[in-house]
């Protein structure tokens, strides 16, 4: 159990005036626990009070592994299919006086469940995810180094990918192949669903299709990232097949000089908005503004996004140790689109950008 981050997420609790905060499986808890069980249908949860407290609510099939991880000292209070959870969930309120108090639920609870609750008993959920993100936003120089070798294992699978690639292969078996490659190169796991998005699909964003055929001339956005010791990287690189248009490398430089500009502007005490802004005045100044649909950055850590999030309106200060994406694009419908994508953490003397793989054109 990481004991320092307990700690200190009972002091925010307590500046939020929150009694206890409801953590179900998600890396929320793997990140304070050090493990978080498969997570379907069946309730289950860790509930952190704000003295320092702690029990879980688990279904029998969990009670093994849970009490592995949290000792045999710990209250767990352990339910089966037959009687369901309500009832264990509710004498375990009683017993730590939780009765008509104020719950923080993080952002993996499922909200049937807290319904099922309030019709039971007398509490009020509120919502603890800002709580928990702001728990981990600034990252020790161990997790950094974590992100470091994460962002380094992410190049060295594009570096590989890019010698692979070649028209008559589908998005999938590059998809396949990266998966591969991570996992060769000592992932633990992918942080997401690798994004293969050639020809018109490079127009979407979030693109999940994998079926479409390379081209002799195509172009192709490759979004991509692993987890490492507990820690993700998330990098987008566009390469192109058979050459660029003109219209293409117009595009190509502009995004690029919006992911430079950004990281420019990324340092301690301007706000996250102002970074967003800085690489949005590029796409705009060059016409193409209405074709940046998307925020320019998220935090990553030990979520693939948590705070801060590197959008219009966010007046956050930026610190140091903060870790984020700076990933603007321009997304033409049904012609094409570009996006590229690094990860920097803010030092006390601007950012290091932890991405080392080349951002001019990719021709294969």
């Amino acid at each position: 159990m990481n004991q320092k981050y307990l700690k200190k997420l009972t002091d925010l609790m307590s500046d939020n005036n929150v009694e206890a905060m409801l953590v179900a499986p998600s890396e929320d808890m793997s990140f304070l626990l050090g493990f978080s069980p498969h997570m379907d249908e069946r309730f289950q949860a860790f509930f952190l009070l704000k003295d320092g407290r702690y029990f879980y609510v688990v279904p029998k099939l969990n009670f093994e592994e849970m009490q592995k991880v949290l000792g045999k000292d710990t209250a767990i209070y352990q339910w089966d299919d037959g009687e369901g959870f309500l009832c264990k969930v509710k004498k375990a309120f009683e017993e730590f006086d939780l009765i008509g108090k104020t719950i923080g639920v993080n952002k993996s609870a499922r909200a049937v469940n807290m319904l099922d609750m309030k019709e039971t008993m007398d509490i009020k959920f509120v919502n603890g995810n800002h709580i928990l993100e702001e728990l981990r936003i600034i990252k020790s120089d161990d997790e950094i180094e974590k992100l470091r070798i994460a962002a380094k294992m992410a190049d060295d699978v594009f570096a590989d990918i890019i010698k692979f690639i070649k028209p008559g292969m589908t998005e999938d078996n590059i998809r396949e192949k990266m998966e591969e490659l991570f996992l060769e190169k000592g992932a633990e796991g992918l942080s997401f669903d690798t994004i293969i998005a050639s020809g018109p699909n490079s127009s979407k964003p979030h693109y999940n299709e994998y079926s479409r055929v390379i081209q002799e001339k195509d172009i192709i956005i490759i979004d991509f990232g692993c987890i490492y010791k507990g820690f993700c990287s998330d990098t987008t690189r566009t390469v192109f097949v058979g050459g660029m248009t003109e219209k293409e490398k117009e595009v190509y430089n502009t995004v690029l000089e919006a992911n430079l500009a950004g990281e420019k502007q990324a340092k301690s005490d301007v706000s996250a908005q102002s970074v967003d802004k800085a690489a949005r005045d590029v796409i705009e100044k060059a016409g193409y503004g209405e074709y940046f649909i998307t925020r320019t950055g998220h935090g990553i850590g030990s979520s693939v996004h948590e705070a801060p999030y590197i959008r219009s309106g966010n007046e956050q200060i930026l610190r140091e140790g903060m870790a984020f994406s700076v990933e603007p694009g321009i997304y033409i419908p049904n012609e094409f689109g570009v996006r590229i994508e690094d990860i920097v953490v803010v030092t006390e003397n601007g950012v290091e950008v932890l991405n080392k793989s080349q951002k001019t054109p990719v021709i294969i």
